[in-house]
C-alpha cells in the first residue's frame, strides 16, 4: 500500500513525510483491517512530525482522526463494508488504576493511533475492534475524520471545563476543535466569546454565530464562565484566565505547550477560579459526541488534500493558512 511514513522528525518546511509503498498491516486477533477512506490532520500530527513529541518508533504512519471502511476481521457487530471512526486513543489495558475506575484517557499503557502504533495516513489500517466507532450515515467521509479528534476531544473539553447550558463560553484560538465545539455551545444555548490571531479565523467564528470576536489580545466584553484554550500556548493560557469570573474553570486543551508565565495569583487565580488540563479522550466522549454531531448536523469546514500532499497538509495547519480542518484523502 502506498503511505507517509515518517522516519526523521523535523520542521515540516522541509517536508519530512516520504511517499512510499510499504507492506499492508497484518491483521491481529482483536483488531479490524479497514480500508481508508480519510483521515484528518490534527496538530498533535504537527507535533509529532516535528519532534516536539519524543520519537517512539524508527518507522511511523501519522494520522488518528481516521475513517476507514472494514475489509477485514469482521465481526457481528462490525461487519465487512462497516464504516468506522478511529481516534488517538487506540486501546488502552482495561486494568490499570484509572481504567478499573473509568478513567481510561488517563490509562497507563495507552496505545495512540498514529504514534505508538500506525495510523491513517496511508490507503490501509488495523485498529482495534473495541475502540472503532461506527459511524452514522449522515455523517459522510470528509466531514466525519475531523470529528474523531478534533471534535471530540474539543467535547471533552467542554465537560472539563464544567460548561452549562446558557454559559458564557470562550474560546481561546479557532482552528480545527474550537469550530466543531462552537457548533455544540450553540445547540447548548450558551454564548461564545472567541479570541483568535488571523482575521480569516475571526470572519469564520463570527459566521458560526459567535457572540463576539477578538484578536489574540483582546479581552472578551464580559467575565466568562468557562474558557477554553486551544493554542499551544501559556500566554493564551493566562489571557484566557483573566477573563473570567469567580469560580470559573479554564480548560487548556493542548497536548503540548510551550510554558505558562508567571502572573499575579491575587487578581487572576484567587476567587476559586481553576485551571484544568485536558488529556485525551474515553470511549464514552467519542460515542456522545457523534450522536450529539449527528443530531445537530454538524459539518466542519474542511479542505481536502491527497496522500501525496501530507506534507502540504501539516504545512496549511502550522501556518494557518486554512481555516477550519484539514483531511487527508487517499
Amino acid at each position: 500500500m502506498k503511505a507517509a511514513l515518517l522516519t526523521s522528525p523535523q520542521d515540516v518546511s522541509k517536508r519530512p513525510l516520504r511517499i512510499v509503498e510499504v507492506s499492508k498491516p497484518e491483521l491481529k486477533p482483536g483488531h479490524v483491517l479497514l480500508r481508508v477512506l480519510a483521515c484528518g490532520v490534527c496538530r498533535t500530527d504537527l507535533h509529532i512530525v516535528e519532534g516536539e513529541l519524543p520519537s517512539l518508533r524508527e518507522k511511523l504512519i501519522p494520522g488518528h482522526q481516521v475513517v476507514g471502511e472494514v475489509v477485514d476481521g469482521a465481526t457481528r457487530e462490525l461487519p465487512v463494508g462497516t464504516r468506522v471512526g478511529i481516534s488517538w486513543i487506540g486501546g488502552t489495558d482495561g486494568k490499570c488504576w484509572y481504567c478499573q475506575r473509568g478513567l481510561e484517557n488517563l490509562c497507563d499503557s495507552p496505545t495512540f493511533t498514529g504514534y505508538t502504533v500506525d495510523g491513517g495516513y496511508a490507503e490501509y489500517a488495523l485498529a482495534r475492534i473495541d475502540f472503532s466507532f461506527p459511524l452514522p450515515t449522515t455523517l459522510d467521509d470528509l466531514h466525519a475524520a475531523p470529528l474523531l479528534c478534533a471534535g471530540i476531544i474539543g467535547f471533552r473539553s467542554l465537560r472539563v471545563a464544567g460548561v452549562e447550558p446558557g454559559d458564557r463560553v470562550g474560546l481561546f484560538g479557532f482552528g480545527a476543535s474550537a469550530h466543531l465545539a462552537i457548533a455544540v455551545l450553540k445547540a447548548w444555548k450558551c454564548e461564545v466569546y472567541v479570541s483568535t490571531r488571523g482575521a480569516s479565523h475571526r470572519k469564520l467564528a463570527a459566521s458560526l454565530g459567535a457572540t463576539w470576536v477578538g484578536n489574540e489580545k483582546d479581552r472578551p466584553p464580559v467575565a466568562l464562565d468557562r474558557a477554553v484554550t486551544f493554542a499551544p500556548s501559556g500566554d493564551v493560557v493566562v489571557a484566557a484566565l483573566a477573563s473570567l469570573k469567580k469560580g470559573g474553570v479554564v480548560a487548556i486543551n493542548a497536548i503540548h505547550l510551550d510554558r505558562i508565565p508567571e502572573f499575579d495569583y491575587d487578581h487572576l487565580l484567587w476567587g476559586e477560579r481553576q485551571l484544568r488540563s485536558v488529556t485525551n479522550m474515553t470511549r464514552a466522549d467519542a460515542r456522545d459526541f457523534l450522536e450529539i454531531a449527528s443530531e445537530i448536523g454538524l459539518r466542519p469546514k474542511v479542505t481536502p488534500f491527497s496522500l501525496d500532499q501530507a506534507n502540504e497538509a501539516l504545512i496549511a495547519m502550522k501556518t494557518d493558512s486554512i481555516d477550519g480542518a484539514a483531511a487527508i484523502v487517499p
